[in-house]
């Protein structure tokens, strides 16, 4: 079951190709997503410093975290995510769709610096 929340994160897209997808996120205090399921490994990056709150469907988890902090997840994990701060809090979330085409890109790119 998702968190109960009427307040709804804000997303902004910042990029969205083939390979990566990079959202960035705004929380208000008690705001959550909804719940969902990544189709990607992704890795998030505290801007400020916060308690996101991760539901897994039977266990709410409080996580505080610092800005700058960062964790990364396995895709296919159902969850909700409410901010269990009494402020906003941001972070950008960075799914990988294409793992092999970011490895070949930095092999390029070295190959052409070299």
């Amino acid at each position: 079951m998702a968190s109960q929340c009427n307040v709804s994160a804000v997303s902004t897209m910042q990029q969205d190709d083939t390979t990566i997808r990079i959202t960035h996120w705004d929380f208000a205090p008690g705001a959550v997503p909804g719940w969902h399921r990544h189709e990607w490994a992704y890795f998030v990056i505290m801007l400020t410093d916060g308690i996101p709150r991760i539901h897994d469907g039977t266990v709410a988890k409080d996580i505080p975290l610092k800005a700058g902090q960062s964790y990364m997840r396995q895709p296919g994990i159902e969850h909700d995510v409410m901010n269990g701060s009494d402020h906003p809090i941001a972070f950008v979330e960075i799914e990988i769709k294409q793992p092999i085409a970011l490895v070949a890109g930095t092999r390029c790119a070295r190959l052409k610096e070299g």
